[in-house]
């Protein structure tokens, strides 16, 4: 018997295979790294936002001035070496917080950048409104208990003096987009980066809780206290702390700000401080406090190590199954029919179907008429008796024939009561023996 010859080549089989097995393995990829999210461009003060409080500006700055630049959406990509920017929201986990700025103070610097814009979406109320857009509509600075409690923070205007909302530092000057609400903050050990031109308010501030060159540097403005062009300084000492660095006013380096050069040269000079402190060239934007949190699950982690071994492992097996299925030794065999031939497959399969089906109490009393009506033919009785006579008239002729046996009537009694498979194997031997004896 032979097979239809198949439409495919086995070349183009493999390929189909190939094809669906890897756009199968890439959806879930992607759904592991959290394709079904929602818009991160949504105009709240973070680096994936556009908007006019959000860093979108300073992360795309940082990327074309030769910084390796990363959006972290992974909690434990806040515990990698390299500069993390910290723009957590008024309303946050202290905790958390307090954790992150803790952990890194042996990995690398930090720069945390406080929430001041309450921001509203813009897209609908103007004509030509994007999406992230948005308005702000009102300013206050957060409230953190049991976070670096030294240091407190005001929000007055600036915009007196002879130069409103000018501002000055690390040899750079300056002026505020926004004038009628500043964020400064004053603490014992903050050493001034950038400071205001008309009251001296710290708007930039580093903790000096150690010795930090770089830091010191700028904050004095002076090149021979530290030469900024000289290379990386490597990891610091085992006791060394990396610094902490705060902007009080965020509209210094977000969108709002970046519509004036001097937030570029503040960024750069800035994150250059920061990654001459024993850091690599490597900037991560914090996400994960701004409800962008990428959660671990099983298909995330079977692409991360150490999992990711028995993940490959896997994958081999799977291609080694799929060679052999494509070389298999000899042709397919050919298979016979479903159902086979013959009163013993016919037997066996309504077998099959009554026990499937739960029907076994419904075959007694059939069984037991059909063995009545053999023995009436076999013992040539009248077809007008009833079946309770034709029953008498066979318990007679089996009283003749075998005195003392069991009955036919009790036996096809015992057949028509049965209910369980048990019962009526034996009644149905009953009669089978009883009808051996009749027809011998």
């Amino acid at each position: 018997m032979s097979s239809p010859a198949s439409p495919f080549s086995r070349r183009t089989a493999m390929l189909l295979v190939a094809a669906g097995a890897l756009a199968f393995l890439l959806l879930l990829w992607l759904i592991g790294r959290g394709i079904a999210d929602g818009e991160r461009n949504n105009g709240q003060a973070h680096a994936a936002s556009k908007g006019l409080a959000g860093y979108a500006a300073m992360a795309a700055y940082l990327g074309k001035r030769g910084y390796r630049v990363d959006l972290v959406e992974a909690r434990g990509q806040l515990r990698q070496a390299g500069l993390l920017v910290l723009t957590p929201p008024a309303v946050t986990d202290i905790e958390k917080l307090n954790q992150v700025v803790n952990a890194r103070r042996r990995i690398g610097p930090t720069l945390v950048i406080t929430p001041k814009w309450f921001a509203i979406p813009q897209l609908g109320l103007e004509k030509n409104g994007k999406p992230g857009w948005v308005r702000l509509v009102e300013a206050g600075a957060p409230n953190w208990p049991g976070f670096h409690d030294e240091i407190t923070l005001y929000l007055e205007p600036m915009d007196k003096g002879t130069r409103p909302g000018g501002w000055s530092g690390i040899g750079i000057t300056g002026t505020l987009a926004r004038t009628d609400k500043v964020m400064s903050g004053k603490g014992k050990g903050l050493v001034p980066l950038v400071w205001g031109d008309s009251d001296a308010r710290a708007l930039v501030s580093y903790v000096a809780d150690g010795d930090y060159p770089a830091l010191r540097a700028i904050a004095l403005d002076d090149a021979s206290a530290y030469d900024r062009n000289q290379p990386d300084l490597g990891v610091p000492a085992a006791r060394a702390l990396y610094p902490v660095v705060f902007v009080f006013e965020p509209d210094l380096v977000n969108n709002l700000g970046f519509n004036r050069p001097e937030a570029a040269q503040l960024t750069d000079q800035l994150v250059g401080a920061l990654t001459r402190q024993g850091s690599p060239k490597q900037v991560r934007f914090d996400l994960t406090f701004n409800g962008f949190v990428q959660a671990d699950n099983l298909l995330t982690l079977a692409f991360t190590p150490p999992f990711l071994a028995a993940t490959l492992c896997l994958m081999l097996a799977a291609l080694a199954v799929f060679w052999r299925a494509f070389n298999r030794f000899g042709p397919p065999l050919s298979t016979g029919p479903a159902i086979a031939f013959g009163k013993r497959a016919l037997v066996t399969n309504a077998a099959g179907l009554v026990q499937r089906a739960r029907r076994l109490h419904l075959i007694g009393a059939p069984y037991a008429d059909a063995a009545r009506e053999r023995l009436a033919r076999a013992l040539a009785l009248p077809h007008r008796l009833d079946g309770a006579a034709t029953e008498a008239a066979i318990d007679r002729a089996l009283e003749r024939r075998a005195p003392g046996s069991t009955p036919f009537s009790a036996a096809a009694a015992a057949m028509r009561a049965a209910r369980r498979p048990v019962p009526l194997l034996r009644a149905a031997q009953t009669l089978h023996s009883l009808e051996r004896i009749l027809t011998k």
